[in-house]
């Protein structure tokens, strides 16, 4: 069972997510909160496989509480809901661990996709938001195109594989059983790759895949 807390001011928002996440029996949303002040104290108490965190909340918004959640949950993966009016917090959102983003207008078959994803231990784009994350940080933190290929151009061609899974949202678990190796070969090449790039996690290894053009469909 993968365990949810649900983090946004909107109660009917709240309703919505969990309605759709209640259609998976392998899901249970297990705390509810208003605001990040509130998630925070409610990870601790409960403390989930997973937080779906909205950006825009009182008292503590999403990103201060996933800073928060960092250090207190360190287990727990943060997932951030996003609205195409709220491009100016992804590269904030990025530098504070978050394994995923979904839209919240988006299918409702992503949302448990993603939640059973990062669970999993993968990193999950919507590929909407996948698009816009490339758009926004294509110019500044992350190099466009043809730079994204300069970066990968020394891995060798198993970790470009590597790279590749990661970006289709695939966890480390599927990679291995994809390329027909142990998942801890996995890990050591994702965490290879990392270092070698000069990146802090999976969500933006899988920003760089996709702005290299690794990703089918990217």
């Amino acid at each position: 069972m993968i365990r949810v807390l649900l983090a946004d001011d909107e109660a009917m928002i709240r309703a919505g997510v969990k309605a759709i996440l209640a259609t998976d029996p392998g899901i249970e949303v297990v705390a509810e909160a208003g605001d990040g002040h509130e998630a925070v104290e409610l990870a601790r108490l409960h403390r989930p496989d997973v937080v779906l965190l909205d950006i825009r909340m009182p008292r503590l918004d999403g990103l201060g509480a996933a800073e928060e959640l960092r250090r207190a949950v360190p287990a727990a993966a943060l997932v951030v809901l996003t609205t195409f009016s709220e491009d100016a917090y992804i590269e904030r959102a990025l530098g504070s661990g978050v394994s995923g983003f979904l839209l919240k207008s988006g299918d409702p078959r992503e949302l448990i996709a993603g939640v059973r994803a990062v669970a999993e231990g993968a990193a999950f784009l919507s590929p909407v938001v996948a698009r816009r994350v490339i758009d926004t940080l294509g110019g500044a933190r992350f190099s466009r195109a043809a730079d994204a290929r300069t970066r990968l151009a020394p891995l060798t061609g198993r970790e470009r594989e590597v790279v590749a899974l990661v970006g289709a949202g695939l966890s480390n678990q599927e990679i291995a059983e994809r390329l027909h190796v142990v998942e801890a070969t996995v890990k050591a090449h994702v965490s290879a790759v990392l270092g070698r790039v000069g990146l802090r996690n999976r969500v933006q290894l899988a920003i760089l895949a996709y702005e290299a053009g690794l990703v089918p469909g990217a």
